[in-house]
C-alpha cells in the first residue's frame, strides 16, 4: 500500500449540501490535521471564488484556506491565459468568478461584434432560452466554447438540480462541434490539487458523491477513490458499474465523509 500523501475532497454534497455541513464533516477535517495529512478541495462550483468558498465553509465551522481550494474557473483562467492569450471573452455563467479570472478580458454578450472565446459556467437563472441559443449559434459557427466543467447535476437542499453538462450534450450532437471541458472530470484538476499537496497522485485519496466525475476520473490519474453515499451519490448509477464487469469500479464506497477516518486508518 503506498503512503498516504493527502485527501482531496468535493465540496458540494461531500461536505456541505446549499453551504450546510454535513454530519462528521468537521470531525474528519480535524482527524486529517491532528494526523498531519494534507488536504485539498477540487470543486466545479463556478457561483463562488476560492475566496467565497473558504470564507462560507469557514462560517460554518470548516476551516478551509482558499489556497487549498482549486475551482473550475481558476483552470479555466490558466487555459485560456495560456491558450487564447489576448482573446475577447463572453462568459455566461451563475455568479460572479470574476475574482478568480484575473487577467481574463470580458465583453458583453451583446456586441454586434463576435467574441474569441464563449466561457460557459455553472447553470442558473442566467441559462435563459435567448442566452443558450447565442452560445448555440456561436458554437455552430466555429468560435471556441469552453465550458467550465461538464457536471450534469448538483445537490440542494430542496432537491438535485441539472447543470451545463444536460445543456451541452445537446448543443454538441445539434451542431457537430465540441465544447473543452476544463474542470471535472477533466484530469488537470486532480493533478493541479495533487501538485497542491506536493503529492504524487497516486499516493492521494479522492473523495467524491459523484461516481463519474470525481471518483472514476480521479482514478484514471491514479488517485484512490472514495464514493460518499450523499450528495448526488444515487444506488442505481453504482449498480449499473457493478453489472458491468469490464467497467471501473470506485476503490471504496462509504456511507458519508463521518466514515473516512476509519477507512484512512484501515488502509
Amino acid at each position: 500500500m503506498s503512503i498516504l500523501g493527502g485527501v482531496l475532497f468535493d465540496i458540494d454534497g461531500v461536505l456541505v449540501t446549499s453551504w450546510k455541513p454535513l454530519p462528521g464533516a468537521r470531525e474528519t477535517l480535524d482527524y486529517l490535521d491532528r494526523k498531519d495529512i494534507a488536504r485539498a478541495f477540487l470543486t466545479n462550483t463556478t457561483s463562488k471564488t476560492r475566496t467565497q468558498i473558504a470564507e462560507s465553509l469557514t462560517g460554518v465551522g470548516l476551516p478551509v484556506l482558499a489556497d487549498d481550494i482549486v475551482t473550475a474557473a481558476s483552470l479555466t483562467a490558466d487555459h485560456l491565459r495560456e491558450t487564447y492569450p489576448g482573446a475577447s471573452v463572453v462568459l455566461v455563467n451563475n455568479g460572479d468568478i470574476a475574482g478568480d479570472m484575473p487577467g481574463i478580458e470580458f465583453v458583453d454578450e451583446s456586441s454586434t461584434h463576435d467574441p474569441d472565446v464563449v466561457v460557459v459556467g455553472g447553470a442558473g437563472p442566467e441559462f435563459t432560452h435567448e442566452r443558450l441559443s447565442r452560445v448555440y449559434d456561436w458554437l455552430c459557427r466555429g468560435i471556441p466554447v469552453v465550458a467550465m466543467h461538464r457536471s450534469l447535476m448538483w445537490t440542494t437542499g430542496a432537491g438535485l438540480r441539472i447543470d451545463t453538462g444536460m445543456y451541452l450534450v445537446g448543443m454538441e450532437k445539434a451542431s457537430g462541434h465540441t465544447a473543452q471541458a476544463i474542470g471535472k472530470p477533466a484530469p488537470l484538476g486532480f493533478q493541479t490539487a495533487a501538485e497542491r499537496m506536493g503529492a504524487d497522485p497516486v499516493d492521494v485519496v479522492m473523495v467524491g458523491d459523484d461516481i463519474d466525475n470525481d471518483v472514476l476520473a480521479a482514478q484514471v490519474v491514479g488517485m484512490t477513490g472514495v464514493l460518499v453515499r450523499t450528495g448526488k451519490f444515487r444506488q442505481d448509477a453504482l449498480d449499473r458499474r457493478a453489472k458491468n464487469e469490464f467497467g471501473l469500479q470506485p476503490n471504496h464506497v462509504i456511507g458519508s465523509v463521518a466514515d473516512l477516518p476509519e477507512l484512512l486508518e484501515n488502509r
